[in-house]
Formats: structure tokens, sequence, C-alpha cells
């Protein structure tokens, strides 16, 4: 404990006796200030016993006394210490009367006794409890260090932190979802915490904040973890009451071994990643087998049932909007937050400017990636479910899904989707476009000399299948006039309409430019 006025009075050396505001003396005591000014606040912080003589005042006077005293009230200054014997032979009334209207407690200090002894009795009792704070710190510190090294780590740290500071401590993960807590209950606490922890991890490492308690509840202070510009973690602490030395001490320790411990499983998490990228590799590369000898326990799980290959990129941003920052660096801690929580093997890797990830098949993770297309700043292609040995497959599908999005302004496209609906929507592409042009300008520029209707008699017999006589009567022709058309495109183009692949590149474009595609 500080020392207080009581302390002081206490003091069988110093012979002070309590003249006002004896209900008043468990006040802390900041420090022992000696003046004799008509008006020392200038010269006050707050806490102190002033010591005085009134040497400059007059102690008698009850016109000066009464606003002397008032300006002291409104510095904060804990006490008066008056001494007798010097200017005056007792205490004036007026001076104890002031001091009891005002409530400041007012000591009087015997002649005997020196002022310095009054200084240094606060100065030995104030460095007294500096020391009972740090040797207290030093030793939570200790015990909070067992902690860390034994079988519980963080979650140890946690119940030592809540216990010494008879609250509550609470941890945060990088996406600002409460993993552990001591005591048990107070998850529910930490939970309501949101809006707040989101905030101080949008600046940057180290930082802090302090919620300001509502009624009935308590003081709840926020420290963040990492060593980075992004903060790693949070770390909360709720108290009855701020925090004193060796508290401060205390969350400090734990600040610093949930820091340690957040990094240490950064440089892991570094690794599986490499571990991840060597797996996928050898996916890609049609060495199942391979990659399942190297996945061992850490992903082999994520083999032994069908997956999801999931393909990301950044969505474009609006010239009007804020830019997402590192969507995809987002995008990959929810989806590792949420294949943690549901004990979920998840590969997260890395490609230049996109982010592949392999996910079990209607797991967390999956539904990770499409809840965070809701926040925007992605693209994401997402396959059909697959084996090991089908791997190189699902990627291409979900490269596909992916271009498909991109194209049609979405943010989230299956690949199911693409294979269940029509290919015509594919056709509105620029290359497309331009691919069908190319193909078909030799027989439209033949068209427009006036010599035949090749490309209306061309999509007519198309759209026959190559009945003759179906074709001839939609146009209105004899079947020899339209024999004699689709010659004249086979001479013109170069190419047999007796090959599937020509009859179907000629479909897809004379869909891809006639004025009702692309979705007739």
């Amino acid at each position: 404990m500080p020392p207080t006025l009581a302390s002081l009075v206490h003091h069988s050396a110093l012979k002070l006796t309590v003249l006002a505001g004896g209900d008043r003396l468990d006040v802390p005591v900041r420090w022992a200030h000696v003046s004799e000014l008509a008006d020392p606040v200038p010269w006050m912080e707050g806490g102190e016993l002033l010591l005085t003589t009134a040497m400059k005042i007059d102690a008698a006077d009850p016109g000066t006394v009464r606003p002397y005293v008032r300006r002291l009230v409104r510095a904060g200054v804990v006490g008066l210490g008056f001494a007798v014997g010097v200017n005056y032979e007792q205490t004036p009334p007026a001076l104890v009367d002031a001091a009891a209207e005002a409530g400041l407690p007012l000591l009087e200090v015997p002649r005997r006794t020196p002022f310095i002894a009054i200084s240094k009795a606060v100065s030995a009792a104030i460095a007294a409890e500096q020391y009972r704070a740090v040797t207290a710190g030093f030793e939570a510190q200790r015990e909070l260090t067992r902690a860390a090294l034994g079988a519980d780590g963080p979650a140890g740290v946690l119940a030592r932190l809540a216990g010494y500071l008879d609250g509550w401590a609470a941890l945060y993960d990088a996406s600002g979802a409460v993993v552990a807590a001591a005591p048990e209950w107070a998850t529910r606490r930490a939970s309501r915490l949101g809006p707040q922890v989101e905030r101080l991890r949008e600046r940057s490492a180290p930082a802090s904040a302090v919620v300001a308690p509502e009624e009935g509840e308590d003081r709840v202070e926020l420290q963040s973890l990492g060593t980075g510009r992004r903060a790693r973690g949070v770390l909360a602490v709720g108290t009855g009451a701020p925090l004193g030395t060796s508290e401060r001490y205390a969350v400090n320790s734990a600040v610093a071994l949930l820091t340690l411990a957040t990094e240490r499983s950064r440089a892991l998490h570094r690794a599986e990643q490499r571990l991840g990228a060597a797996v996928w590799r050898m996916l890609l590369s049609g060495q199942a087998d391979h990659a399942r000898d190297v996945a061992g326990e850490l992903y082999g799980a994520l083999l032994d049932a069908p997956f999801r290959v999931l393909v990301a990129e950044p969505a474009p941003v609006p010239e009007e909007a804020e830019p997402v920052a590192d969507p995809l660096a987002g995008l990959a801690d929810a989806v590792e937050t949420a294949a943690s929580r549901a004990a979920e093997a998840v590969l997260a890797v890395p490609e230049g400017e996109r982010l592949v990830v392999l996910a079990p098949d209607g797991g967390a993770a999956v539904a990770a990636c499409t809840e965070f297309t809701e926040s925007g700043g992605v693209v994401l292609g997402l396959s059909a479910p697959a084996g090991p040995s089908a791997t190189a497959a699902a990627f291409r599908q979900a490269e596909q899904a992916l271009a498909v999005a991109r194209r049609r302004g979405r943010v989230l496209v299956e690949h199911e989707d693409v294979a269940a609906g029509s290919v015509l929507p594919l056709l509105a592409d620029d290359a497309v476009r331009a691919f069908a042009d190319g193909l078909l300008r030799a027989l439209r520029a033949h068209d427009a000399t006036g010599r035949g209707d090749l490309v209306a008699s061309l999509r007519a017999w198309l759209s026959r299948h190559g009945q003759w006589d179906a074709a001839a009567a939609d146009l209105g022709v004899h079947r020899h006039t339209l024999r004699y058309r689709m010659r004249r495109v086979e001479e013109i183009l170069g190419r047999s309409l007796d090959d599937p692949d020509v009859r179907m590149e000629l479909w897809l474009a004379l869909k891809a430019t006639s004025p009702a595609s692309p979705g007739e």
C-alpha cells in the first residue's frame, strides 16, 4: 500500500495531530511538499501533503484562509500540515474551520518535528511500496513464465494472470475471435468487446486501449500482441479498479510471453506453409502417393476425404471506393481460423497475385471462404469435390470458375454453376467475338456483293442438323440451291462441313455474332 495520511498520523516519530478531515485520512499521499507561497497551486500536481508555517498568509483571517484552502482542494492537495511554534503558537481556529468546511484534512505539526522528517517518511514509504510492487511483479513474471512453458501454454498464462489480478483475462486471435479466457465465464464478457478489439487490430502494434466501464461493469484494458505492423492477437484484462504497479508488471509480462508464443506460432506456421506448398506441387504433378507421404499427420486427413480447390484473387476496386488492405491475407486468416476451430486440415498456398486453398468439402473452411466474399475484396472460383488424383483437374475447374466470376462481375462462382448452365453466356467475351468475326468475315463479304445469302443459309442448315429438306423449307429455296450454297461456304472457308469440329466452331461463331446472342 502507498503511504496515506493515516499512516503518517500513526507514525510514532512524527507526533502529528488531526485537527480536521479525520474521515479522509485513508487517501494516498503521492508526495510531501513545503511551500510558504500565498498561492502554491501552480506548483502542485495533485495528491500532495502540503506543509507550511503560514509565513506569507494571515492564517487567522477567515477571509484569507477560506479561499486559500478551497484552491488547495481544487488542485487535488490531499492534506495540509500546519507547523506550530514558528509563526503561530497554535493552529488558528479560522484555518481549522476553513479546512473542516472544505473537507481538507488538517494535521498539526509540532515544533520538534521538522518538515524534512515528514518528507523522508513519505519518500521512504513510497520507495518501500515501489520495491514491494517490483518484487511482486517479478514474482508474477516468474509464475507466468512457468505457466507459458507448461502444457497449457497461453491458456495457463491467462489463468495465472486472472488469478493475480483478481479479475479475468482473454486472448483473441488475428481475426478478433476469442480463443481462450480465464475464468471460463469470462468468454461471454470478452465476446462483447468485438468492436473495440477490431479497432485496436487496425492500429500498428504495439497498441493499447481502455474500455470505459459502464455502470456495474469492470474496467477492461486491451493490449495488442505481435512485433509486426499487423496485430497477431489481442490480450484483454478486466479488473474492478485501475491497475497498480505490480499488476502492470504482470500484464506487461503476459503481453511479452503471449507475443513470444504468437511469433513462435507464426514461425511454425511458415514452416507448415512451406510443407503445404510442397504437397500442393506434388498433387498438381500427379504424385498423389508421394504427396500423401509428405503430408503426414499435418495434411493427411485432408487427402483422405473429398476436398475442394478454391482460387481467389483481389477484386477490382471502384475508383470511388477505399481499397481493402491485403484481402488475400485476410481471406487466409479467415480460412485458417475457421479450420482451426473445426479441427479441420486446410492448405492455403499463395501463388503470385492469387491464393489457392485446399479445404474439406462441406467443411468450415469452405464456408468461411464463401462468407468472406460477402465483405468484398476478393473474387473466388470453387471446384467440384475431388480427390488427390484429380487435383489438377479440380484446379482447372476452380480457375475456370474464377474466370467466369471475373467476366460476370460476381464475387463467387462454383464449377457446378458453370457446368450446369449454358455455354452461351461465355460467348460475350471480346476474344470470342473477335474469333467469330474473323471466321465469318469472308462469308459476310460474299453476301455483301448480292450474290447469295450464305450466312443465313449456313445458320439454317446447322440449326436443322444438316437436314437438307427441312433447312431448304425454312429458307424457302430448293434443296439443290441449298446444296450449292453449302459447297460455296466450303470453298470460301477452305474447310469441310463434314468435320464436326468445323460445324461446332461455325455454330458458335454465328451465336456469338448474332443480334440475339448470347441468351437465345
